[in-house]
């Protein structure tokens, strides 16, 4: 037996010397007492930090938290403490096997790791990406991401980690999305479709789902070279139109609705499309947002919204703020995520919104409408979608 030091002593020392390969915590320590029943943890490098990445397996799903690697051991001694009896610890050195009794006594085994698992190590310590580079994917070598034997291209590097950690946060709504029969999507300003090409490689080629995908878009000749880019593939249920987001009505239903770089209030446009369609997934990453910079007022705040650079900033993160609140008053379960790093973009923040009827609407409504009216704000989204939300000031 060994003490709790002993340890958080190991866990340390795994994680801040770069040795841990791979985490497993199971085994329950009591059913129902927590949302998750295995949690698997692997290293991943963000912004030329370590972190370390938490995969929560809650029912169907997983989710994901990113964690930096001075946090990791605490937080896994936390799981150890409350939720799980056991946990498999692969590293560079061994692997170690904890196990914690019902009277939270400490068991460590130790197995020094084999031959083969040693070298793997780079392969393991490499990041994992849902389409891997090595292997040709024929959308990528047509985009001129990949070359013929899949190596992608320098330069492209920054589109082909965007196009995975997309598909990152597609994995991670999969279980969200209707079974058993045809999903519909649409893409609002899909532009030069790299995003829509790998959502329909993902879903219709690697997880053989049938599905229709419309990408909609505003300039011709694009939209006429993403259609003869689909023929080409073979993409038969995948189209591409000349249209606005605000007149788009072929559809009466829609599963999921992509929505990138939409500007200013065409990015509302497009939730409100995707919510009145009951939509089952919404991914949006909006642009420019111009709407809230001119309504805010508030005195408190004056030293922050006197600076034009700050009040801009400011607005656009009040904005997507206010989505997100709207959208789970409109019956989703919404989330802010990264979508990918700052220096490669500043319209780096992701809109996800699942949806998940409940909860206390009316307790929501009054968190929201104390925000907006603090702010000064009316916005576009409530505007369109008065009839969805459980009260709205006629005035407006």
């Amino acid at each position: 037996m060994y003490p709790v030091e002993s340890l958080k002593a190991l866990l340390e020392q795994i994680t801040g010397g770069r040795t841990l390969i791979t985490a497993t915590f199971s085994q329950l320590r009591s059913k129902g007492g927590a949302a998750f029943t295995k949690v698997q943890i692997k290293p991943v490098e963000l912004k030329g930090r370590l972190h370390y990445q938490f995969a929560y397996t809650v029912g169907p799903k997983v989710e994901h938290r990113n964690i930096p690697a001075e946090e990791a051991a605490g937080e896994m001694l936390e799981l150890l403490r409350e939720t799980f009896r056991q946990a498999l610890l692969c590293t560079t050195d061994a692997d170690y096997q904890v196990l914690i009794s019902k009277k939270y006594k400490v068991s460590i085994l130790t197995k020094s790791p084999t031959k083969q698992q040693a070298a793997d190590l780079a392969h393991n310590r490499r990041k994992q990406y849902v389409l891997d580079e090595g292997e040709p994917v024929p959308f990528l070598v047509e985009l001129g991401i990949m070359n013929a034997e899949g190596k992608v291209l320098a330069k492209k590097y920054d589109k082909f980690r965007q196009i995975n950690r997309f598909l990152e946060m597609v994995e991670d709504v999969l279980g969200d999305l209707p079974a058993g029969r045809p999903l519909t999507i649409v893409d609002f300003g899909c532009g030069k479709s790299y995003l829509t090409f790998a959502l329909y490689h993902y879903l219709a080629v690697r997880a053989a789902r049938e599905l229709n995908i419309v990408g909609l878009d505003l300039k011709a000749d694009v939209i006429a070279h993403c259609s003869e880019l689909a023929a080409k593939l073979g993409y038969d249920n995948l189209r591409f139109l000349v249209g606005d987001i605000a007149d788009y009505d072929e559809l009466d239903a829609v599963d999921m609705v992509v929505t990138l770089h939409a500007c200013d209030t065409a990015t509302d446009a497009a939730l409100e499309k995707a919510v009145r369609w009951g939509a089952s997934v919404i991914l949006s990453v909006p642009c420019c947002q111009h709407e809230l910079y001119g309504q805010i007022e508030n005195d408190v705040l004056s030293p922050l919204l006197s600076h034009g650079i700050l009040k801009e900033r400011f607005s656009a993160l009040a904005t997507d703020a206010i989505r997100a609140k709207l959208l789970d008053l409109m019956g989703y379960r919404s989330q802010l995520l990264e979508f990918i790093d700052m220096e490669h973009t500043p319209k780096n923040i992701l809109i996800r919104a699942v949806r998940s009827p409940g909860g206390d609407r009316a307790a929501k409504w009054r968190e929201y409408s104390a925000f907006r009216d603090f702010l000064g704000a009316k916005p576009y989204l409530e505007r369109a979608c008065g009839d969805l939300l459980p009260s709205a000031d006629p005035a407006e």
